[in-house]
């Protein structure tokens, strides 16, 4: 890809002039006149029977126009789960129904029993505190093998299990890994907690819904990073709007990481009750509610071995995991743990042999679904911590483990069912050894042992699988929806062009990477370039932004876009030349007949096509607009090395990252600075992990991390400045950038570098530490060093 257009400068992000200057346009921000206000009753125990609830003290106080309960929502749908899968027997999942309002049980704290629709948010807030609720508590269930032992409370009684399903993957392997197992000359186990994490963007969610009675049209204004599967889930599954009378519209969202992915609740409420009262209805969550009613992340319980022989080649892997799918099925949540991490399994490495079990379990706690990474961290973090261990079980340098292992030729099919395209996993290791200064390391560890505290280094690699794909594969899978990505390129008469794109925009720059890609093809300025996203009543049907996708399937799709609008405009300069077709070639803003002086630029080809006077009208409709799907062969396979540095005080256990290095392969880069950002953010997510967060429920299901005085967010303090570089690329091979994900690596790759290297410092202080989970608070580094 050529590096002296506009593809590769680090060029601002143009949309951050709104967001610093305080001009972004929020959900929060959209009032509608008259529009009242919801506020949610939700259960504050974990389990329970639903006796009875009287509204009637809340119905008579002041403001309120009507309160919704169970009852409203009979015969009406429950919120669809997104992906099916069949467990290792050939059986489906069970699915229990999932109401908009409690209906008959509540199944964790926060499970919304009623709202109440006001004239301000006030008084709704107000009359939810006089409903009066009868609730026969039952035993709750938080422990995941707990929950599938005989006899333990069910959440759902209809299914008649906790189990939603065993996965077996892959199948066919399991005998053989067994086998190479049973004659492995070394075996390590590791048993590990991928705790659960609350997402916590910077906004929370906003639901405003409005009705036009003259019309029959439904708008639903909401922070989602996938307007247009919104409609199609909400309309089509709950509420039986059909599309045509439905628009979804997300402007700006402050932050996503995955829990504003899915279909919620609140979504589906706004826009029944503003029909049902003909008046617009809005509701904005408290940071405390979205403790309770946010799609939370992780959340996994695994028991990993790892098979080698004498020299340290792996030989087999197999993993048996427990993944918490909470009280229902979000959207996508029975994907993450299976075809999103077990096909993960294999990261950077020739393992020949691999098995992944899972079994997915239902408990009394808020509702598990994709957080940032969706199950390749998980999968980085178990297979990146055995292989420590391994190396250190066998006296083998931690790098030279891995060197020893990695894929070397490409395109690999790995035994977990994926095939990798490029990567060159022994290129970024050594970047990483130079970028982190790795020969330095000794020296920088005997000074802190002369300032009293243990130095530890942690090395480890990842791979990812971005832009999940193709459509057709994935429906096998179990998906529910289609996984393309669409763009309507439009040129103005003048020549400035506007993209609508499916994908959306809540913190990744395609206002500014977008452009850049169409800009670079036409050889014209970006600023001529507007994109237009998050309104499913202007932008082609798309899958929106998650996993990676944007730039490899909603940028593809652009480019098909805006190679359809070449191809005509191509012809229309053909015509205004008197040339061949064959013969026209587009530089720099300007099409010229090869091998002449004779040319046309944009700008007059553009007007000819809209004030069509001199014009091929027998062969060419006026005008300049094209649409294009994109639908991918392949995942993209980003991969990287990662190397942090921390030092640990031995008299309390605190943990102080001193140094972290990445070195990412994204394949072609457009714009490097958005490129860091994306890692810089992960990568202090997964600082986060493993170092500070964690959800926490007691036995009872009560929430105990529900504010922020008791979920423990990095700080500035807490990260330190990193070093990134993307100077090893790879490109993908099956989309025409070449390009593949950046947005997940930095979360992905980050938690096993840091608690290896926290091991390592431990271990080299002479204690006997071969594994802490996550988070390591200085509490339980403590009392590691103890025991």
């Amino acid at each position: 890809m050529p590096k002296d257009g506009h593809i590769g400068p680090a060029t601002k992000r143009r949309e951050d002039l709104r967001f610093l200057t305080g001009k972004g346009r929020y959900t929060d921000d959209i009032n509608i006149r008259g529009q009242a206000y919801a506020q949610f009753l939700r259960s504050n125990v974990a389990h329970g029977r639903i006796r009875g609830v009287d509204t009637a003290a809340a119905e008579s106080m002041p403001g309120v126009i009507r309160i919704f309960t169970g009852k409203d929502f009979e015969g009406i749908g429950g919120l669809p789960c997104g992906w099916q899968v069949t467990d290792k027997h050939g059986q489906p999942m069970l699915e229990p129904g999932h109401p908009v309002l409690a209906q008959g049980k509540v199944r964790h704290v926060g499970d919304p029993i009623a709202v109440v629709v006001a004239e301000t948010e006030s008084q709704a807030r107000d009359a939810v505190e006089a409903i009066e609720v009868d609730i026969e508590e039952l035993s709750a269930v938080v422990d995941m093998k707990a929950a599938v032992k005989e006899g333990a409370p069910l959440v759902h009684d209809d299914i008649g299990s906790n189990l939603c399903y065993d996965w077996g993957f892959v199948e066919e392997n399991k005998a053989a890994v067994d086998e190479a197992f049973a004659k492995a000359d070394h075996v390590t186990t590791l048993e590990l907690v991928n705790q659960r994490l609350t997402a916590n963007p910077m906004e929370p969610r906003v639901a405003v819904g409005d009705y036009d009675n003259t019309t029959d049209q439904h708008t639903l204004y909401t922070t989602s990073q996938n307007p247009h599967v919104i409609r199609l889930l909400m309309g089509a599954f709950v509420l039986g709007i059909p599309e045509h009378k439905l628009r979804v519209v997300a402007p700006d969202v402050g932050g996503g990481f995955g829990s504003k992915i899915f279909h919620y609740a609140e979504e589906a409420f706004v826009t029944f009750a503003a029909k049902a009262i003909n008046r617009p209805v809005k509701w904005t969550s408290s940071r405390s509610e979205a403790f309770l009613s946010d799609a939370q992340g992780r959340d996994h319980v695994t028991k990993i071995q790892l098979a080698l022989d004498k020299q340290g080649h792996f030989q087999a892997l197999r993993t048996e995991t427990y993944a918490n799918m909470g009280a229902y099925l979000s959207t996508f949540a029975p994907s993450v743990p299976t075809w999103l991490h077990g096909t993960l399994m294999a990261g950077n490495y020739k393992t020949p042999l691999i098995y992944v079990n899972v079994k997915a379990v239902f408990t009394n706690t808020v509702p598990v679904d994709a957080y940032r990474g969706a199950g390749r961290p998980e999968a980085t973090y178990q297979l990146e911590r055995v292989i420590d261990k391994a190396a250190r079980e066998m006296g083998i340098d931690p790098i030279e483990l891995r060197r020893k292992n990695f894929v070397t030729e490409f395109p690999y099919a790995t035994p977990v069912a994926v095939e990798y395209d490029t990567g060159d996993y022994e290129a970024t290791m050594a970047k990483l050894e130079e970028i982190a200064d790795l020969k330095g390391f000794e020296a920088r560890a005997a000074e802190s042992k002369k300032n009293g505290k243990l130095r530890g280094l942690g090395v480890n690699c990842y791979i990812e699988a971005c832009g999940i794909a193709p459509s057709h594969l994935v429906g096998q899978l179990g998906a529910r929806a289609g996984l393309y990505e669409s763009a309507t390129v439009r040129v103005n008469a003048t020549g400035s062009l506007t993209v609508m794109t499916g994908s959306h925009s809540h913190g990744q720059g395609h206002e500014t990477a977008f452009p850049q890609v169409v800009a670079d093809m036409i050889g014209i300025d970006p600023s001529m370039i507007e994109i237009v996203h998050g309104d499913t009543a202007n932008t082609p049907m798309g899958m929106g932004t998650y996993g990676s996708r944007s730039l490899a399937v909603g940028g593809s799709a652009i480019v098909r876009a805006t190679n359809k609008i070449i191809d005509k405009a191509k012809k229309i300069a053909a015509h205004l030349l008197e040339a061949s077709e064959a013969d026209i070639e587009l530089k720099d803003g300007k099409f010229s007949v090869s091998g002449t002086d004779k040319s046309v630029d944009w700008a007059g080809v553009t007007l000819a096509a809209y004030v069509p006077h001199n014009y091929p009208l027998e062969s060419l409709e006026p005008g300049l607009e094209e649409t294009a799907f994109y639908d991918p062969s392949n995942f993209t396979y980003p991969s990287g090395a990662y190397a942090c540095e921390v030092e640990v005080d031995p008299d309390t256990g605190k943990v102080t990252i001193c140094s972290f290095a990445a070195a990412d392969d994204f394949g072609n880069i457009v714009n490097p600075m958005i490129v860091d950002g994306q890692v810089h953010g992960g990568i202090g997510q997964g600082i986060g992990q493993a170092l500070l967060e964690n959800t926490v429920y007691d036995e009872n299901g009560q929430l105990l991390s529900a504010s922020y005085m008791d979920y423990a967010m990095p700080r500035a303090s807490d990260v330190p400045f990193y070093t990134v570089d993307h100077s090893c690329q790879t490109p993908c091979t099956h989309n025409p950038l070449g390009v593949k994900g950046c947005g997940e690596a930095g979360a992905i790759g980050s938690p096993p570098a840091v608690v290896n290297a926290v091991v390592d410092a431990l271990r080299r202080g002479g204690h006997d530490v071969t594994h802490i989970d996550m988070p390591l608070s200085p509490a339980r580094v403590w009392e590691a060093m103890q025991k």
